[in-house]
């Protein structure tokens, strides 16, 4: 099989987590900001985590440095266009990007600039190459409740022009959804999809809360419905999609080893699962890698990869239209 030819989608990446470390020090420059250093490989260095870090936060930690340069118009579309255009360039025929709003406030920018120019990179990008996308907005969960609202009805003006769901990601704590159930409502209400981080750090509990409560269609990561049979039989009858970043997943310790991952497990058993990047930077991966990855280490077939790429497309929060323009990509 040859990877990079074939076609992917790709449906749990961070914006963040993806810049290119050149980018940043040209950003930096135009921005007159100080950084830790000129060199490239240093800079890299800092933005990339450990093969394994000792847990979830010590891997979030390589996100501050892309968010420095991330505070102005300009720096958000630039990052937002070469994202799409890294992925469109190793065949990536659609990608759902999902990013913090509050999370680039510090210069002052309003949410609706926030969200403007990261769409506007996109719908760049798509012109540009064989590459359709949407954006998440994501909820950090450990920041101050009172202006979620204020992003849910910012990034409504963009529903389905640029903007498709709403996701709450970050450290990931037990019972985490009690919390958040008005907010995601009210997310519903306003038109959105919804997909949430959980189950990633040992939680079973959590993805059967992101479903039952919440209202996730898709779940990013969620492999620890393994050990939980209530949050593993809901997210089969519901058909509930699992976001699987399996590099990510060994960088934090969700698992040990590529081998001792779920995923083909869940496939063979009829859990609808999709391979993703999360961080294309901080991982130091692509879609093609990770592809690569879990064919060759669970020897699957060309039939068994397309059928993760068809419930890809099924899963997207794509329109009906681009859906079927990605369907003929499977035959």
């Amino acid at each position: 099989m040859n990877y990079f030819d074939l076609p992917k989608i790709d449906l749990h990446c961070h914006l963040d987590g993806s810049v290119r470390p050149q980018t940043i020090i040209e950003l930096a420059h135009q921005q007159n900001l100080t950084l830790p250093s000129e060199d490239i490989s240093e800079i890299k260095t800092l933005m990339v985590a450990p093969e394994t870090c000792q847990n979830l936060d010590e891997y979030l930690m390589r996100f501050e440095l892309p968010l420095s340069v991330m505070q102005t118009e300009e720096g958000l579309e630039r990052i937002s266009f070469e994202v799409f255009e890294d992925a469109a360039k190793e065949n990536v025929k659609y990608l759902e990007v999902r990013f913090g709003p509050m999370l680039h406030l510090q210069n002052g920018l309003t949410f609706d600039q926030i969200i403007g120019s990261v769409v506007k990179g996109m719908k760049r990008a798509e012109e540009q190459y064989d590459i359709h996308g949407n954006y998440i907005l994501s909820i950090l969960r450990t920041m101050p409740k009172d202006r979620i609202n204020e992003v849910i009805d910012a990034g409504a003006k963009y529903l389905n022009n640029g903007v498709v769901a709403f996701d709450l990601a970050g450290s990931e704590v037990s019972g985490f959804c009690h919390e958040f159930i008005p907010y995601a409502h009210y997310a519903i209400e306003k038109g959105y999809r919804v997909t949430i981080h959980a189950g990633e750090q040992g939680d079973g509990q959590n993805v059967h809360d992101a479903v039952s409560l919440l209202g996730a269609e898709r779940v990013g990561h969620g492999i620890h419905i393994k050990g939980h049979p209530e949050a593993y039989e809901l997210v089969k009858s519901e058909s509930v999609a699992l976001e699987t970043c399996p590099s990510s997943n060994i960088q934090t310790k969700a698992v040990d080893n590529l081998s001792s991952h779920p995923i083909k497990a869940f496939h063979k058993d009829g859990v609808l699962i999709t391979i993703n990047t999360d961080n294309r930077t901080v991982s130091n991966t692509t879609m093609t890698d990770e592809v690569r990855k879990v064919v060759e280490e669970f020897d699957l077939t060309r039939e068994d990869y397309f059928a993760i790429y068809k419930v890809s497309v099924e899963h997207s929060f794509a329109t009906d239209a681009v859906k079927q323009h990605l369907m003929q990509y499977a035959e």
